[in-house]
């Protein structure tokens, strides 16, 4: 990848992803084979006047070893310098950049119930320092083409070929062109226009129906607002897109009220293994059955991770003509994924579109049926035929979808 288009990448996510402010910190997350692009995104921070930029390395092959090596009790300790370092995160609250360019099938054979089991121990330590600091910062996903990640994109090409084509994909998904700047502004506002429309409608609850089996309801909170692309962080109000790509509107449902069953139209990747073929049935808002004809246990691993993990977080909406499914690439990874289709998230929902959030405590958010858990797990069930219907507060039922895309 020419140097002047990673450089062209690196200044979208630091200026229109996190929007790096003048005396901020930032921190970011970025596996090893991504160090060009990380000093890249370092660079443009400063430019952007931030104090300081420290980048936090990650590797899958080393998760994947201590994972093999290390006991359960040594992989849930958390140590005092790593409460420190949260501690260090609410005083400071810097922008957060996390590069995605993780093999699909990095953890794939690692005892899901043991990885299961550490995420629980370690969950409610860090949790009340991640409360804390809860939309109160900026953060920006954004992915980088690796050759793992590419070759399993495109299995059938040489690895130079497949990391130089997922690049492809991933910088036009991003709208990385002559001046992605612009082309955000653009894209946000018809977003902007979108989710406008449907917090117009006060809506009661959507109903979806499709070929492939999905026969579905959610009823939404009355309270819960859209929202699509950037959003704004709580006291500061610095306006931020948190993924890169996004084509999505979406909201928090209430919890417990969802019934019906619902049908996968893409592969799960969780915790570096492939979930495929599966469906979940609901029942007063809880899954109550799994089905999957690969990854089925790591699957209901997943949904007994605590008690929010098997009720609903997020609804999104997201036309199948969209540029990701356009491509016709299957990416293995749920930023771009999502991103191709409609889907549901189990898992903690999103306290801040909650009306006036910053006036109740998370207790009180929870009370008025916004979902908490250790999880927020999106899967795509999107479809070429997919309908949704908004039955509205006033007895109307008008279309939202038609045959997979907006009907407005």
């Amino acid at each position: 990848m020419k140097k002047t288009v990673l450089k062209k990448y690196a200044r979208l996510i630091a200026q229109v992803g996190a929007n790096v402010q003048k005396g901020q910190d930032v921190v970011i997350y970025t596996a090893l084979d991504q160090e060009e692009l990380a000093v890249l995104i370092a660079e443009e921070c400063y430019k952007l006047k931030a104090r300081q930029v420290f980048i936090e390395w990650t590797s899958t092959l080393y998760t994947r070893l201590s994972y093999k090596k290390e006991t359960v009790k040594t992989l849930s300790t958390v140590h005092p310098w790593r409460i420190e370092k949260e501690k260090y995160y609410n005083k400071e609250l810097p922008a957060f950049i996390y590069i995605d360019s993780d093999d699909p099938d990095g953890l794939k054979g690692l005892n899901p119930k043991k990885m299961a089991m550490v995420r629980k121990n370690i969950y409610p330590i860090l949790k009340p320092f991640r409360d804390e600091r809860d939309n109160k910062y900026q953060w920006i996903i954004a992915g980088a083409s690796s050759p793992k990640w590419a070759k399993k994109v495109f299995p059938n090409l040489p690895t130079k070929q497949a990391v130089n084509k997922l690049w492809d994909a991933i910088l036009y998904t991003s709208r990385c062109n002559d001046d992605p700047i612009i082309a955000w502004e653009e894209h946000n506002n018809d977003l902007e226009k979108r989710s406008s429309y449907l917090n117009s409608l006060d809506i009661d609850y959507l109903e979806y129906h499709s070929k492939n089996g999905t026969d579905f309801k959610v009823w939404l909170n009355k309270d819960v607002k859209w929202e699509a692309g950037g959003e704004k962080t709580l006291g500061s109000n610095i306006f931020f897109n948190p993924n890169i790509p996004t084509e999505e509107c979406f909201t928090t449902p209430i919890k417990g009220r969802a019934e019906g069953k619902v049908v996968a139209t893409k592969p799960l990747s969780y915790q570096g293994q492939l979930i495929e073929n599966f469906s979940f049935i609901f029942k007063e808002g809880k899954v109550v059955e799994v089905h999957a004809e690969k990854g089925e246990e790591l699957l209901k691993e997943m949904v007994n991770m605590d008690e929010g993990a098997s009720y609903l977080g997020e609804v999104a909406l997201v036309p199948f003509d969209s540029p990701i499914n356009n491509l016709n690439i299957l990416f293995f990874s749920t930023l771009y994924d999502e991103n191709a289709a409609c889907h549901l998230a189990l898992g903690a929902g999103f306290t801040n579109l909650y009306k006036d959030y910053e006036k109740y405590s998370l207790d009180e958010l929870k009370e008025r049926g916004i979902n908490d858990s250790s999880i927020h797990v999106d899967f795509m069930i999107g479809s070429d035929d997919l309908s949704i219907k908004a039955h509205l507060k006033d007895g109307r039922v008008v279309d939202i979808f038609k045959e997979g895309n907006w009907a407005f």
